[in-house]
């Protein structure tokens, strides 16, 4: 992490947790709706974000967003399940693979691939708790087994990744911009003390 993290804080956790909060209620991308960005966020979160206690103020946003929708935006309590208690996990897959591609980075093109396993991984490991969670513990379907599952699997997991390199892509576009900018800084006030 370079030191610019540690000084912006503050509006990266603020953007991370509006972007969550404004995108929880709709789980895929439509016309006038972006796809849910909480997979993302939690892999930003552990990525640009040092202290721990951001983990669980996620989570409490998460679950305050969910009851804000189902309790005053008419969006369906489906999803909410004895199952719901897997997210913890899922969001904690995500959170760790931000922690562990954090460990690897350089601001260098060449750790792109370790970004996409990180992302990948995180993504497959989230996948299988939040789904697989609601899939076999949510009561809501009447014959679950593996087939079923990796039907589901195969269904909705693509809309999950896309919606996961949306955010990804344009946090990538942000940080190199930020990045090159501070690099022009850096060389032209090394220019003046040369001079």
């Amino acid at each position: 992490m370079n030191d610019t993290t540690s000084k912006n804080f503050w509006p990266i956790a603020l953007s991370l947790a509006v972007l969550m909060a404004a995108t929880r209620s709709h789980h895929f991308a439509s016309i006038t709706h972006l796809p849910d960005a909480s997979w993302a966020v939690f892999f930003l979160a552990g990525f640009y974000l040092r202290p721990v206690w951001m983990f669980p103020a996620l989570l409490a946003l998460a679950a305050a967003s969910d009851y804000v929708a189902i309790a005053w935006l008419g969006v369906s309590d489906f999803c909410v399940s004895p199952a719901y208690v897997f997210l913890l996990p899922a969001y904690g897959a995500m959170w760790l693979a931000g922690r562990w591609y954090l460990r690897h980075y350089r601001f260098r093109v060449s750790t792109l691939p370790l970004l996409a396993l990180a992302l990948l991984t995180g993504a497959a490991v989230c996948e299988l708790l939040s789904s697989g969670g609601f899939y076999f513990f949510s009561g809501r379907f009447e014959e679950t087994d593996f087939s079923g599952f990796g039907a589901r699997l195969v269904k909705y997991f693509p809309h999950a990744l896309e919606g996961i390199a949306l955010y990804v892509t344009a946090a990538i576009l942000v940080h190199v911009a930020f990045g090159m900018a501070k690099s022009t800084r850096s060389m032209e006030d090394h220019g003046r003390r040369a001079h």
